[in-house]
C-alpha cells in the first residue's frame, strides 16, 4: 500500500510528523489487528506492507489516514519551528474544498495504490522497492541506514516499530 500527501507536499521532514505515523500504525496492530511486514516514510508519501486476520484492510486504513489526518493538521498548528504552517495548511485546505469527500481539509490523497502480493516473489520485491526507496532518492547509501524504515528490522539494527518479518530465503 503506497499513500501520498495532497500536492505530494514534503510533509515528513519533521520527526513528530513521522512519529504520528508510527503511534498510529502500532494502535492499528494492537488493537485493530493490523500486521505489519515492511514500511517506509518518505518525505511526502508512505510505504506499507500489511495485512490483517480481523478487521478488514479497508476499514483499517479508513481509520488510520482519518486519525493521522486529524493528527497531523494539529501538530502542524501548534508546532513552534514550523515555518510552513500558514502554506501547508491553506494547501490542505485547497485539496479540501476540491473534493466533496471531505469538509474543507484533506491531508492525505485520496488515491491509494495497494497491489495485492499474493506471492512471495511480489512480496519480496516489493519489499526490496521500499527498502530502496530512500537510497534511490539519495538520502542514505544503504537501507539499513534509513531509520524511517522496516529495512533495519531485516538488518537486525533497531527499529521504530515492530515488524513481522519475511523470510528473506522463502521464494
Amino acid at each position: 500500500m503506497s499513500f501520498a500527501m495532497v500536492y505530494w507536499i514534503d510533509l515528513f521532514i519533521r520527526e513528530e510528523y513521522k512519529k504520528i505515523l508510527i503511534e498510529s500504525w502500532d494502535y492499528c496492530i494492537k488493537n485493530k489487528g493490523m500486521e505489519l511486514y515492511g514500511w517506509c516514510i518518505m518525505s511526502s508519501h508512505v510505504h506499507l506492507i500489511i495485512g490483517t486476520k480481523t478487521e478488514k484492510l479497508e476499514n483499517i486504513m479508513r481509520d488510520m489516514k482519518k486519525h493521522t489526518s486529524a493528527q497531523l493538521r494539529e501538530c502542524i498548528k501548534v508546532h513552534p519551528r514550523e515555518s510552513r504552517r500558514e502554506w501547508l495548511l491553506w494547501m490542505m485546505e485547497r485539496a479540501g474544498k476540491k473534493n466533496s469527500n471531505n469538509s474543507n481539509f484533506q491531508l492525505w490523497r485520496q488515491d491509494n495504490h495497494p497491489i495485492l502480493l499474493d506471492d512471495m516473489k511480489k512480496l519480496h520485491d516489493s519489499l526490496d522497492y521500499i527498502h530502496n526507496n530512500p537510497v534511490m532518492a539519495g538520502i542514505v547509501e544503504k537501507p539499513e541506514d534509513y531509520i524511517y524504515s522496516s529495512a533495519r528490522d531485516y538488518y537486525d539494527l533497531p527499529g521504530k516499530i515492530k515488524v513481522i518479518k519475511i523470510d528473506p530465503n522463502f521464494c
